[in-house]
């Protein structure tokens, strides 16, 4: 064991369960697939089996229903106890027997309902609640029905039906969900969408009865001994209704304050919690809740310094905690308990182990993107992760040995063309990877420059990592040619050329520069700059630059920024477009481009010819394929295939996913 990082190894107890160490696979609910008796699949069993395997100490499961009528769920989205019991306790009990093998402990987190957060997929429009009548979080011209008291006495009841079932299903705890996000149970805490006369109204020891009620009931059915978490959220951010706040921003706080929460622990663990799982924001701050690349590692954790005085329970914490370092530091300052990990064991289910033995070099990282966990569940996919295409089908991808080793040289150093060589390396195959420039990386190199895209250069690095110790025979400085490639001999082409930036035909276009070479430092990015082209590197662009004292202006041809190329997940775009305005760059959408000078450039909104001055013009309008080398190539080999923005310009996921799908075909 790496003795820096042996406190995390070390035992932990949540009521009288004994976790084997201090991490814990944070709750996820996206990953997870149901079938239609509303039980959980073998394909979820295997994605909680695998980080099992990989040594977190605690897993707690993504939301479970507790009922179905008072608020109705549209089949196969969560799993639901009450539905089936028999069913679900026969799925269930193969999780946790699989689980528990690996001397991991499961907890079944359950949820109240969605509340005023629910999505129409989830729940139809005329069967959403509240706790009084209030518009939907997504549609603002929805009303949520007040719900009945004797519903909410009964949603209480179906906890405690609920937990017994999971206690029967091998369930080591609860997990509630939760005083957090805006739903339901977090809904009745705060004033600004609960406005009760009953029971579950009135002060705060009134608006937390609900929450209250639901421990005492689990207790009462379970025992005593039969321990329940609370996930709570410190801090809402909400700045006004559907608006959050970026960290550093001066609001006024409309939901929880970190007072109120200082209030609420006492009573929360009076009621009989056993721990609190820690964290931040609701829908109305969505990104809070599901921190995107934007913060910094550890976004919670000087939160948790405010109210760490007021508990006497473990606090578990989750939310970008991803740097062992600051981990152990916050372990022995004993500012929390248990370290979540909850996207990073989505990109490496293994990443417990590795921490343990000390290779935290080959820790495949999260990047804080979404957009495999959750972009892709709104593409209508099943949820996974970007740069890892095996989780949550690890029943139905893998990699194995080939049978028939094959010489494979791979054109380019880009994500594609990265992964091509990782997989047809663990594949036995002997691989060469020709890539022009002097590192490795492609359009990660660029990505990578601002700050707050430090993981994008932790992929660049974890690839390097394992090529070498794949033993890919990586040839930097080394253009791929018609001539050098035969002179390898391949039995397999592996083209990922990448793409080259759009210049637009415009009026003095000379005048300009590239995103790209004012990002790499090839040109000196001046004071007052003008950047053509509001797509996620042009905006990401203009935040780095703000970020770092420029004055910065957004033209942009479509009616708003961020709607080309591939769609962002809502967090991440909601962030991003805060932290633009948070940084006061100047957005201009509609705005056709018809002149670049030196000291500005021309446009056309609506009708009307205007200028805009500026010391500097950037332009950003996005990439286009390039694969001249692959059609010269195309009908030389028998087996040749075009990869990354190559074949089609994209993001980080289709590179790798392509990539990841050919290769462990080969």
């Amino acid at each position: 064991m790496d003795q820096n990082y042996k406190v995390l190894f070390e035992p932990m107890k949540i009521g009288p369960v004994e976790v084997k160490n201090k991490f814990f696979m944070a709750p996820m609910a996206t990953i997870v697939h149901t079938d239609e008796n509303n039980s959980y699949t073998p394909q979820s069993t295997d994605y909680y089996v695998a980080r099992a395997k990989g040594g977190v100490g605690l897993i707690i499961t993504g939301a479970n229903w507790v009922e179905n009528t008072v608020e109705p769920h549209a089949p196969c989205s969560f799993p639901c106890p009450t539905k089936l019991p028999i069913e679900y306790e026969h799925q269930a009990k193969e999780l946790t027997d699989r689980c528990h093998a690996f001397g991991t402990k499961v907890f079944l987190q359950l949820t109240a309902g969605l509340g005023r957060s629910a999505l129409p997929n989830f729940v139809s429009p005329k069967d959403m609640v509240a706790p009084t009548e209030i518009t939907n979080r997504w549609l603002p011209n929805v009303v949520c029905r007040e719900l009945k008291t004797e519903e909410i006495e009964s949603i209480v009841k179906a906890f405690g039906q609920a937990a017994l079932i999971g206690k029967n299903s091998g369930f080591d705890g609860i997990e509630i969900h939760a005083v957090h996000e805006g739903y339901l149970l977090d809904c009745f805490t705060m004033t600004l969408f609960n406005k009760r006369t009953d029971k579950y109204g009135g002060d705060l020891r009134g608006r937390l009865r609900f929450a209250c009620e639901i421990v005492q009931e689990i207790k009462k059915t379970c025992g005593a001994d039969f321990p329940v978490i609370l996930r709570f959220s410190i801090k809402s951010y909400i700045k006004a209704i559907r608006q959050g706040a970026v960290p550093g921003e001066s609001f006024q706080e409309l939901g929880r304050d970190i007072g109120e929460a200082r209030e609420a622990i006492p009573i929360l663990e009076e009621a009989g919690y056993d721990a609190f799982d820690c964290d931040a924001g609701t829908y109305d701050s969505w990104y809070w809740a599901h921190p995107p690349m934007y913060f910094h590692k550890g976004m919670y954790l000087s939160l948790v310094k405010e109210v760490r005085d007021c508990f006497t329970k473990p606090v578990l914490v989750a939310g970008r905690m991803d740097n062992m370092d600051m981990a152990v530091e916050a372990v022995n300052s004993h500012l929390i308990d248990g370290v979540g990990l909850g996207r990073p064991l989505l990109a490496d289910p293994d990443y417990c182990n590795k921490v343990r033995s000390g290779q935290l070099a080959q820790i495949r990282p999260c990047l804080g993107c979404h957009d495999g966990c959750f972009g892709r569940l709104l593409q209508s996919g099943l949820g996974s992760c970007a740069v890892n295409p095996e989780c949550g089908r690890e029943d139905t991808v893998g990699i194995r040995k080939a049978d028939q080793k094959k010489k494979v040289v791979v054109v380019g150093g880009g994500p594609g063309g990265l992964e091509a060589a990782r997989v047809s390396a663990l594949r036995g195959h002997d691989v060469t990877l020709l890539e022009a420039k002097d590192q490795l990386g492609g359009a990660l190199v660029i990505a990578g420059v601002p700050e707050f895209k430090e993981d994008d250069r932790a992929l660049v690095a974890w690839y390097t990592e394992e090529l070498n110790r794949l033993g890919v025979d990586v040839r930097l400085n080394t253009k791929a040619t018609k001539e050098t490639i035969a002179q390898l001999k391949p039995d397999t082409v592996l083209m990922a050329e990448g793409s080259t930036p759009v210049i637009p035909k415009i009026d003095g276009v000379d005048n300009a520069v590239l995103a790209q070479d004012v990002m790499l430092g090839n040109v000196e990015a001046k004071d007052n700059i003008i950047v053509i082209g509001g797509g996620l590197v042009g905006c990401e662009l203009s935040l780095h630059l703000a970020q770092n004292g420029k004055k910065v202006t957004i033209v942009e041809a479509l009616p708003d920024i961020l709607k080309s190329g591939s769609p962002m997940p809502p967090m991440n775009e909601f962030m991003l477009r805060d932290l633009l305005a948070f940084h006061k760059v100047e957005i201009v959408a509609g705005a056709k481009v018809t002149a670049i000078a030196p000291d500005g450039l021309t446009y056309e909104k609506d009708g009307e010819t205007k200028t805009l001055s500026g010391d500097q013009v950037v332009l950003s309008i996005g990439y286009r394929s390039t694969h001249s080398l692959f059609d010269e190539l195309k009908y030389d080999y028998a087996e040749i295939y075009n990869l990354g923005d190559s074949r089609q310009v994209r993001n980080i996921r289709g590179a790798i996913w392509d990539a990841y799908e050919v290769a462990r075909s080969l």
